[in-house]
């Protein structure tokens, strides 16, 4: 892939069922490949480009104009593998977009999103009807799909060769299947310390894709964050003395995902305090012998309401997931660790969005608490994960 100009040529978004949308390239040229999904959000687009959840993803925006606040240096939710901001990359495997903004509004902006995705080398599409397409996804489902431009183009005559690129789209695996937690997560740890003063208690934070306002949303609250790779060991997060343990967002399918599952019983099994986000939802729903499932076409946008049954309490919330476990609203049954409910759904479609244990030593929501773009309804969950430290430290 190469870097591109805007409007410059044709670009085509080839899905998986031979649907093809043609516009124009939008950051760089050249060939993707990836699974096509669409998110709600209205704001919060560098968020979501750099969110490691969308791993191997070709990420639709619903919201008609895209760009118009450039991209900045403090935005972004990677912070590569050493925890360093300078290493944040863009982990979406393309960006489509209806109608990008040709001038940036913002004092904060260090340059446009155009400019951006062409230094990252990140292929986009451009002026489309992502209307369409969105409906298109909503009925049929998320599926394989690539966008093509300048060389990674075929053509037969005068007309694009749709069945060789549709051979192209075809080739690459289903999301079904994936495990991608190994291929986003930190390659050696890295420490976050608390804002201001000594630690209050120290946090092992299992990194399976972990957004960088997580540590931030800790250290507010005095916690010290050592955020281990995927690859963690009971023994690792012991030696550490832990006072609890954090199992982050990531990418894939959570029933590839048995080292970490494994890992989860070691420390439910230890009585340590575990709290679990997104992934990390799907993976303590796992330990406590839950099936996972893949949505038709998944939650993603930063508008989504939540029910939490046991206080009838409803926030709106970020969410990225396109998995879900098995169950049904305040479910209650037995695993090895003791009784354990379905504490949270969706309003919109019931899906499973929380499950803890009924002694209050660990729990865990589908969506994003640390909410970066917003909203901030569920940044309580923080403080509850502190009062379950203090409560054991007491």
């Amino acid at each position: 892939m190469s870097g591109g100009t805007f409007g410059a040529g044709t670009a085509v978004l080839v899905l998986e069922d031979g649907r093809v949308f043609r516009g124009t390239p939008f950051g760089a040229v050249g060939q993707t490949l990836g699974e096509a999904v669409f998110s709600t959000g209205m704001t919060g687009y560098q968020e979501t480009l750099t969110d490691p959840s969308y791993h191997r993803q070709i990420v639709v925006a619903t919201a008609p104009q895209i760009g118009n606040t450039g991209w900045n240096h403090e935005d972004n939710e990677s912070v590569g593998p050493t925890g360093d901001a300078a290493d944040s990359k863009i982990w979406v495997a393309g960006f489509v977009v209806r109608d990008p903004s040709r001038r940036v509004s913002s004092w904060r902006a260090s340059g446009s999103l155009q400019d951006e995705l062409a230094r990252q080398n990140v292929v986009g599409l451009a002026g489309i009807d992502t209307r369409a397409l969105v409906r298109h996804l909503r009925t049929r489902g998320s599926m394989r799909a690539g966008v093509f431009s300048g060389d990674a183009l075929v053509w037969k005559g005068d007309d694009l060769d749709v069945d060789a690129l549709l051979d192209r789209v075809k080739s690459q695996p289903s999301m079904l299947g994936a495990d991608l937690a190994g291929e986003v997560s930190t390659s050696s740890g890295y420490v976050v310390e608390p804002t201001g003063g000594d630690p209050r208690f120290t946090v092992a934070a299992i990194d399976l894709g972990i957004k960088t306002n997580t540590p931030r949303m800790f250290a507010e609250r005095g916690i010290r964050v050592h955020v281990l790779p995927s690859s963690a060991t009971l023994h690792d997060i012991l030696d550490l003395k832990a006072d609890g343990v954090f199992l982050s967002n990531g990418p894939g399918d959570p029933a590839t995902a048995d080292g970490a599952v494994h890992l989860t019983k070691e420390v439910l099994g230890q009585g340590l305090p575990l709290f679990g986000i997104c992934f990390g939802n799907q993976i303590l729903g796992r330990a406590l012998g839950l099936n996972t499932y893949k949505m038709k076409f998944g939650h993603r946008g930063i508008n989504i309401p939540v029910v939490e049954h046991e206080t009838g309490r409803i926030a709106i919330t970020a969410q990225n997931h396109g998995f879900a476990l098995e169950g049904e609203a305040g479910q209650e049954f037995d695993t090895p660790f003791g009784r354990a409910v379905i504490s949270h759904t969706c309003a919109n479609d019931g899906a499973v969005e929380g499950v803890k244990l009924a002694d209050g030593s660990a729990f865990s929501v589908q969506y994003h608490p640390e909410a970066a773009a917003g909203p901030h309804d569920a940044s309580y969950l923080f403080d509850r994960f502190t009062r379950m430290l203090e409560g054991e430290k007491n």
